[in-house]
């Protein structure tokens, strides 16, 4: 029983990981002209990012949690109830303490209709949850080749995540 609770907070954590995939505000649309990069400009906005699959590798066997176990995960990006786009991440539990509480290290990438964009990070989780989900925005593709910034993630449930999205361009 351990182990199913072990793995329901973890792919809980875990999608607010995935909560840290964004896509673009819909002030984004707008082209960018040269004098619009100086200052960099930051855009604030929220997403939901709903896991659709996700699968737990357990490196040892073992019922609890150890170093080496991933989560991989989907889902869905949503701006209200539109799905404006995907995400993929994977986790790996790096370290563990005592009373479950490990750390995760994740890289995700969100395909988005302008480009693609990375995020990566690590936040622990305790047997009350994940803490605070703070990632950073690594780079991107396409429209987002310059992008950098954080995504704070708030697990809603075990399948969803608020998102708030700091992006600067």
């Amino acid at each position: 029983m351990r182990h199913f609770s072990f793995k329901r907070i973890v792919l809980g954590a875990a999608t607010g990981f995935a909560a840290l995939l964004f896509c673009p505000h819909p002030a984004s649309a707008v082209t960018a002209t040269s004098t619009d990069h100086y200052p960099p400009r930051e855009e604030v906005f929220q997403l939901t990012a709903q896991q659709t699959q996700g699968s737990f590798i357990d490196v040892d066997g073992s019922s609890g949690p150890s170093q080496g176990d991933e989560f991989v995960i989907s889902g869905n990006l949503l701006r209200g109830s539109v799905t404006v786009g995907t995400y993929s991440q994977i986790c790996t539990l790096t370290r563990t303490a005592p009373a479950d509480e490990f750390d995760l290290q994740c890289a995700a990438d969100l395909a988005l209709p302008l480009g693609q964009l990375t995020v990566q990070g690590r936040f622990t989780v305790t047997g009350a949850g994940p803490g605070n989900i703070d990632l950073a925005i690594t780079g991107g593709t396409g429209r987002y080749r310059t992008a950098h910034g954080t995504v704070h993630g708030d697990n809603v449930s075990d399948t969803e995540t608020q998102l708030t999205v700091h992006l600067i361009r």
